[in-house]
């Protein structure tokens, strides 16, 4: 499948120029490089959240380094936006393809057109479903991201010392994104047996996966469901914890409670959890609102896609983590899965002597 790109040799890229393109309601990124080993055409999800620019500058940065040219776009949470820049993309005769999806069902066509031009596919931090056409997922390991968020609250609320009762509401991500089930999932792992003793009770009664999603894992729709929670089922009660998946689920969440009265000696704010470290949410964990996010270093999973998308073209095999659990439903999909690391108020520090944040960014 890879005879054509195992001639391509890495060569240092000379420049790199980035251009924003109004397209309607999407917009891309062309990136272009002075380079021999070939283009790879990068398809991002949205600018909304900074990670998401963080990881596309990353990749960008990385396959330069690597030797390649890239073309960068963002698709702006437009699934039909995303399939047809990645058409475009396939008729440019990129060699290589490396997509975060935003639907990840809705690729199967235009991957199919990816298969029939021999060019390899990298679904990238999250997994494209139903396709036999994606040949790696690079990931961080999204159960443990979950498990990450639960075990903060389990700690804050003191439950396996017994603590409790305490009111807890749920809140998981996009519904059309697979990596929901596993944050989820790795949540519920460890929550649901404190659920089940009546140490954790949630007064919505919402606990299924289908009645706590978030499409698009925006925070203005998780604010209007928390708004919602807090009329209908809090009156005198109050919210102990949050299970949230995402910071900016956690920042709409906040935006809910303040509104409500929370944030006050007499009504307390809730444990409320996140994930991405986004700046917003890590300056909150400072001041005490937000109270946990999930670190994961999107330098690092760039890292690794650029590896293995250099591996692919060179004709090397590329280092694989885990060979059995990623079913999209067609095909196991071999992935690379880095570890992800939680933070508080006690440990932000590391995001400073990570150099993801500079000390005067989080003042």
């Amino acid at each position: 499948m890879f005879n054509r790109r195992a001639t391509l040799a890495g060569a240092a890229a000379l420049a790199l120029a980035l251009t924003l393109t109004a397209c309607g309601q999407n917009s891309e990124v062309s990136s272009e490089g002075s380079s021999e080993g070939g283009t790879v055409g990068i398809a991002m999800p949205t600018r909304a959240s900074e990670r998401w620019l963080t990881d596309g500058k990353s990749l960008v940065e990385d396959l330069k380094g690597d030797g390649y040219k890239t073309e960068l776009v963002y698709g702006d949470d437009d699934p039909k936006a995303q399939v047809s820049q990645i058409g475009n993309l396939i008729k440019q005769g990129v060699d290589a393809l490396i997509i975060a999806a935003i639907d990840a069902k809705s690729l199967n066509g235009v991957l199919q057109q990816a298969a029939d031009a021999d060019i390899p596919v990298i679904s990238y931090d999250r997994l494209i479903l139903g396709t036999k056409n994606v040949d790696y997922y690079v990931s961080f390991d999204n159960e443990m991201v979950g498990r990450l968020e639960a075990r903060h609250i389990i700690d804050k609320l003191g439950l396996e010392e017994g603590k409790g009762p305490f009111n807890i509401e749920l809140f998981a991500g996009s519904p059309d994104d697979n990596n929901t089930k596993y944050f989820f999932e790795g949540s519920m792992a460890l929550l649901q047996p404190f659920l089940d003793s009546k140490q954790l009770v949630v007064p919505s009664g919402q606990t299924k996966l289908n009645q706590v999603t978030t499409l698009r894992w925006d925070g203005a729709t998780a604010q209007k469901r928390m708004s919602g929670i807090l009329t209908e089922w809090y009156g005198s009660k109050q919210v102990d914890a949050v299970l949230s998946p995402y910071d900016g689920i956690s920042r709409g969440v906040l935006s809910a409670l303040t509104s409500d009265g929370y944030d006050s000696d007499s009504k307390p704010l809730p444990v409320i959890t996140g994930q991405d470290a986004e700046l917003a949410s890590v300056r909150s964990i400072i001041a005490g609102q937000q109270s946990q996010t999930v670190y994961k270093d999107v330098r690092l999973l760039a890292r690794a896609a650029a590896e293995m998308v250099d591996d692919i073209l060179t004709g090397r095999t590329p280092r694989i983590d885990n060979t059995g659990e990623y079913n999209n439903g067609v095909k196991v999909v071999r992935a690379v899965l880095l570890q992800p690391t939680t933070v508080d108020k006690t440990n932000y520090g590391v995001l400073v002597s990570d150099g993801y944040f500079t000390a005067d960014e989080l003042k």
